[in-house]
């Protein structure tokens, strides 16, 4: 019970020092699968285990097992979100009262509209919170379970290794990384709450304008 209290949720490093190649597997179930997983740093997360891939000491993960367990976590998340917005995700979402969920519900249903099954559902891997609601929300809305299945697939895929792979290239091409270890965390951090910070500030703007 002590382990688990001094956990920071909001702390790739801290879930990976904590649940190793395991966590990055639930982290990512939780956030592309349950919607209580919104708050859940999937990007910092997938990025810093990359990262950990080239330190050397007790911090080293192993690279197939990373990719093997972020493929299975977003994959089958996705997918769990996918059924569970089928048998009532919608209702679910508009008994909501957390204000996120509601605007990255909006979001999602926009990014549907406006690109199509296929493209929203690739795209949607790449952005916060709207990775977590859509998923729910294409169950809802009637997406076919085979278009569904194959493009969240491909997105799963490309996000998970993409941002491993990147990771795994800055500790190789920077010289002894794990000495910047903690100040490289904190940025990939920062930079993924940077989707945050910019719909923050184009809310702020719009409803100074609408006073």
């Amino acid at each position: 019970m002590s382990v688990l209290a001094a956990v920071n949720p909001l702390d790739a490093g801290s879930l990976l020092a904590t649940f190793g190649t395991v966590g990055i597997a639930a982290v990512l179930f939780a956030e592309t699968g349950l919607l209580v997983g919104f708050f859940l740093p999937g990007d910092s997360l997938l990025f810093t285990a990359g990262l950990l891939c080239t330190v050397h000491g007790a911090d080293r993960l192993s690279l197939p097992w990373v990719l093997l367990a972020s493929a299975i976590g977003a994959l089958v998340g996705a997918q769990c979100g996918f059924l569970l917005g089928r048998r009532g995700g919608a209702a679910l979402l508009a008994r909501t009262r957390n204000d996120h969920l509601l605007r990255g519900a909006v979001r999602a249903e926009e990014i549907l509209a406006r690109y199509g099954h296929g493209k929203a559902i690739v795209l949607a891997r790449f952005v916060p919170v709207i990775r977590t609601v859509l998923n729910p929300l294409a169950g809802a809305v009637g997406v076919p379970a085979r278009t569904f299945a194959i493009w969240q697939i491909a997105g799963g895929l490309i996000w998970t290794t993409g941002l491993v792979v990147a990771g795994y290239l800055l500790g190789s091409t920077v010289p002894n990384i794990d000495h910047y270890l903690l100040p490289a965390i904190a940025v990939i951090v920062a930079l993924s709450l940077l989707p945050f910070a910019s719909k923050a500030l184009r809310l702020r703007r719009q409803t100074s304008s609408d006073q």
